[in-house]
């Protein structure tokens, strides 16, 4: 298969691009990937399937430490046909759209961050993923990534994600290897057992919970809310530093 080609775009520069069941190409794009998924995306896509944590890892998912960061990272098991298909398209389409994840949300725009060495600040770069079967560059109105991002509900999931980026960063930096087996629970717990994060929290059982430090526990429904909070609780637990 052929590689993408990238090109470079601006914030604020238009593209033009569709994709629907009226596109010769519909669902090519949902094959032959290694998807893996931002602990928002499995939120996301649990509360949508109506799973606990167990049961989307044992029907959907498979868990393994990050060769980089030593971090627990998921992938979506793919079908193991010859053409790899997501577990979740269907010939009208995407069977989990409205809980899609974010990275199915910006294509075919990639987004990338970079921290500025001399002041710190960030800064974002687009850039479009044009592979060679797509036909979707030739349909629908002109955008800006800005307004794509917008329009495909993408913003929280990059939020999200730019936090977990953060965290990472700080373990490249403080700590980098693998973790212990237990440092690995607490991870698995913060970004995708979120029930289990619950409970603990309740109880008092988590290590580095200290008021005026950490926000308020959020209410038990918030579920997003519980991912912010434990990827938080994560970081003052680990490294000494809360954000």
């Amino acid at each position: 298969m052929e590689e993408p080609e990238l090109i470079a775009l601006d914030s604020e520069e238009p593209f033009q691009f569709a994709c629907g069941p009226g596109v010769a190409c519909f669902n090519q794009c949902c094959q032959d990937l290694n998807q893996a998924l931002m602990p928002y995306d499995v939120l996301q896509l649990r509360l949508h399937l109506k799973l606990t944590w167990e049961q989307f890892l044992s029907r959907h998912a498979a868990l393994y430490a990050g060769p980089g960061s030593g971090l627990p990272v998921v992938s979506l098991r793919f079908s193991h046909s010859q053409d790899k298909r997501c577990p979740f398209v269907t010939p009208q389409g995407c069977s989990v759209y409205t809980a899609r994840p974010t990275s199915c949300r910006l294509y075919p725009v990639a987004r990338a961050l970079q921290r500025s060495r001399r002041d710190g600040r960030l800064s974002e770069h687009f850039a479009l993923v044009k592979e060679p079967h797509c036909l979707g560059f030739h349909q629908g109105p002109r955008q800006t990534a800005r307004q794509w991002i917008e329009d495909q509900g993408a913003a929280a999931g990059l939020a999200a994600n730019d936090q977990l980026m953060e965290l990472i960063a700080l373990k490249n930096r403080l700590r980098p290897g693998p973790l212990s087996a237990e440092h690995q629970q607490w991870a698995v717990m913060a970004f995708y057992d979120l029930d289990l994060l619950k409970q603990e929290a309740a109880a008092g059982r988590l290590k580095q919970i200290a008021r005026g430090i950490l926000r308020p526990l959020p209410s038990p429904g918030e579920e997003f809310a519980w991912l912010s909070w434990g990827l938080q609780w994560l970081r003052l637990a680990l490294f000494g530093e809360a954000k």
